[in-house]
Parts: structure tokens; sequence; C-alpha cells
């Protein structure tokens, strides 16, 4: 079985005795996982290292960085490589998230770059797509998610695309009052397998983890995850209240 995943974006919120708090709640709660889950926090950087000895002697847990820089090294003031990310032991990273999309103009081509310093230095990216509602409404949202596939990750190998995660996000559904169906979900995730399938083959295709995007929240996680396509979530908000995040970990299928 795929591996599933409930992934937190705390994106910037929390002090940093905000976060210690937060995470010290979720991991001594007494949360059985399977084989095939992992539980991965997406924390601001000045947190990485405290997050990271947090977790470190918990089962399935993990700490993912929020970005990376696209350059290996060198003179850029405020960026964050992939090897400084790995000297501390970093083993997530988002990449192209729809927020550094819209308010940074990250390039699908600038994204491959990053998923391709991410992967040498042996962290594993979790690559995020998804269109806005103006796509959506055009009824162009699966040539546009394509593109971003076919731009940032159809040029990797069969070995390397194995170590990918892929994030769909509904941009269109995120804070505008629109809802995303379990089954308008269900159809992306299953048009994304499609794509990776006729890229590579049906074995990869079926490997490769997809998590949602979509405003994630206890309530509804039970009923998203059931999807046969879904492989868990991306969570934002959700993620920064210990009692939710912990009824969405045990959701996972």
């Amino acid at each position: 079985m795929r591996k599933q995943m409930a992934a937190a974006n705390w994106k910037m919120n929390l002090t940093y005795q905000q976060a210690t708090a937060l995470l010290q709640t979720i991991i001594s709660t007494d949360i059985t996982l399977k084989e095939n889950h992992a539980v991965v926090f997406a924390v601001p950087f000045p947190y990485l290292e405290m997050a990271i000895d947090t977790v470190q002697h918990r089962k399935n847990f993990f700490i993912s960085a929020q970005n990376c820089s696209d350059r290996k090294s060198g003179a850029y003031t405020g960026e964050v490589s992939t090897e400084i990310l790995k000297s501390i032991d970093v083993n997530f990273c988002l990449v192209g998230h729809s927020e550094r999309r819209e308010y940074f103009g990250e390039s699908n081509l600038m994204l491959a770059d990053k998923l391709n310093l991410c992967l040498a230095s042996g962290i594993t990216p979790i690559f995020c797509c998804g269109e806005a509602l103006g796509t959506r409404e055009q009824n162009q949202q699966n040539n546009y998610v394509e593109q971003q596939l076919r731009e940032s990750l159809f040029h990797l190998s069969r070995e390397e695309i194995l170590k990918i995660v892929i994030a769909y996000e509904p941009i269109w559904a995120i804070g505008t009052g629109k809802t995303a169906s379990t089954a308008q979900a269900q159809e992306m995730h299953a048009f994304i397998r499609s794509s990776l399938k006729n890229q590579y083959d049906a074995a990869i295709a079926d490997q490769i983890s997809i998590l949602y995007g979509g405003s994630v929240k206890a309530a509804n996680a039970k009923e998203i995850f059931g999807s046969k396509d879904v492989d868990g979530g991306l969570v934002g908000g959700a993620s920064l209240n210990a009692a939710e995040f912990i009824e969405i970990i045990k959701a996972l299928k």
C-alpha cells in the first residue's frame, strides 16, 4: 500500500514557545500509526532543529522545511539551501506551494531546479500543484496541472520520480467560499495518477503518494482520505490545533 501521510504546514504562524507546546502535545498523544503511515511537520526555518530533536525518537514522525533555494550555495542572503537543510537532518521539503507561486513568482522551471537539489541532497520533496478559480471555471484544470507536472517533474528518471510526494491544492476552494467535493478531489488525484502512468508506467504511478491540500479538517478527513487515489493531506489551518490534527492523523487509511 502507498505511504499515507498527514502533513502539517504551519506556514508563518506560531511563536517558538507555541510551536514547542503544539508539537509536544501531538507527539505525546497515544497515536497508533501503521507501517505505511507518516506524520510530517513543515515548520518555519528557525524551528527546524527544535522540531527534529522533538520527534527523532518517535517512529514515523518527520520534519519538513517549507521551502528551499533553487541554488546550491553562494551569495544569496536570506536563502536556505538543501545542503544546509540536510546538514541538520531535515527529511522533507515543500516545493512549489501555491503561496510561493503566487506571492513569490516561483515558476515551474525554478521548481524543477529545487526538486533536483532536494533529490541530490537526499531530501524528499513534497511537490505542490493545483489550479486557481479562473482556471477551474474555464474547465482547464487538467491541462493546467498537467503542465505543472510536465515542466517540473517529468524530466526525472523512473528511480527519481519514486522519491517524490505530490500534493494537489485546489486553490479555488481555499478561502474563496467555494467548496471542493470529495468527488472532485478524487477526480483530480486520479487524473494526476493517470498522467504519471502515461509518462512512466502503471506500476510507478501506483507507488507515488498524492496528498490533498484543500482545507482538510477533522470533520472531513476520513471521507476525503477514503478516496481511492487520495493518500492523506497537506493540512494548513487545522494543523495549528492539536486536537484537530490528531483526528486528521487518525483518519489515515
